[in-house]
């Protein structure tokens, strides 16, 4: 039986008769484009380990951050229509949360990131209680707000080291085989972190529930009356965006055994995330992923390069303006122009 990218699951479910929940499974498998994100997640995974290339796998290691980043900010900028200027205090917090548990409580890794992320969640759900009835320039400068309270709050707050932060002892390294063989674990966790991003971006897109997020993000008030419940659709996106970087936080500062606030809550990757986002074209699942992996070269590039190594971010704001001026809707946007067929392969 041939199948396309326009097979459903109700025509699956009545060719071979399969469960409702197993016919959307395969109608979701039956497009190209989850099979793609699977070699992607693939070749991150393998290329390091082609001769033990540590600069590689970091290299990539920032690409999978950034990715993960791009792409859960996209559910609030993309479909929802709602900047979110504030969003790296999801894996400030997350990383403090994951280095608390690991340290403290002596959860291992993963058990400390799941939580990490369960527990950022229902913070930012409560946030989003507080300002999602803003709208606009109100609701990015609530984000912003929300921000510098929390990294405020955690630069007082003595439980969790204040302003100098949390450092890991090398012994909770012991469980995952030394520090060595903890740096290849954090990578490929925050691999499989990458591909659950893009996995949620394509399925939020498909689903009824990414519909009502873009009818909202088109024009919320028509939304409404049509019968889309703007408020709770907002706030579980409000969430979910919150739940994957907050895990990659985690592993991250795992990573780095020690976090603080300064760099836990630093603005500046919050602006770098949008212009991966609007680099990529913000609204697509390719989009913010492309613009990430684009983004991570060119910073590598500019940092090692000893003039433009402090215009980084002058080079990222003209790069943003430049965007938003002549190709609005970014890489994709104009490839889409192009090649209109593309559109069925990378969403």
């Amino acid at each position: 039986m041939a199948l396309d990218g326009n097979t459903s699951a109700w025509s699956i479910r009545d060719r071979l008769g399969l469960p409702r929940r197993a016919a959307r499974l395969a109608a979701f498998f039956a497009r190209p484009f989850p099979w793609l994100i699977l070699a992607v997640t693939g070749l991150f995974a393998l290329l390091p380990l082609w001769g033990g290339n540590v600069q590689l796998r970091e290299s990539l290691l920032l690409a999978a951050i950034y990715i993960t980043l791009a792409s859960n900010l996209n559910l609030m900028i993309g479909y929802a229509g709602y900047v979110n200027f504030g969003n790296i205090v999801f894996f400030g917090l997350g990383g403090y949360v994951c280095i608390f548990l690991v340290s403290t409580l002596g959860l291992p890794l993963i058990a400390a990131t799941v939580a990490a992320g369960l527990l950022v969640s229902a913070l930012t759900l409560l946030f989003g209680l507080g300002i999602l009835g803003l709208r606009g320039a109100f609701f990015a400068l609530a984000t912003i707000g929300i921000n510098e309270a929390v990294k405020a709050f955690i630069t007082n707050f003595e439980p969790w080291g204040g302003a100098s932060g949390i450092y890991l002892p090398l012994d909770v390294y012991a469980e995952l085989g030394g520090p060595a063989n903890a740096l290849w674990t954090v990578y490929f966790l925050l691999v499989a972190v990458m591909a659950a991003s893009l996995f949620l971006s394509y399925a939020v897109k498909t689903s009824k529930f990414g519909m009502g997020l873009i009818a909202i993000g088109q024009n919320e008030d028509a939304a409404a009356v049509l019968g889309v419940p703007t408020r709770l659709y907002k706030s579980l996106v409000y969430g979910l965006s919150a739940f994957l970087p907050a895990m990659a936080g985690g592993l991250y500062y795992f990573k780095s055994a020690f976090i603080e606030p300064g760099s836990a809550f630093d603005l500046t990757l919050s602006i770098e995330a949008i212009v991966m986002v609007m680099l990529g074209g913000h609204g697509t699942v390719t989009g913010p992923a492309l613009g990430a992996f684009l983004y991570e070269e060119l910073r590598g590039a500019l940092l090692t390069a000893e003039f433009f190594s402090h215009f980084q971010l002058v080079i990222a704001g003209a790069a943003l303006l430049l965007i938003v001026l002549f190709v609005p809707g970014g890489l994709m946007g104009l490839l889409y122009r192009i090649w209109p067929r593309l559109r069925t392969i990378l969403p």
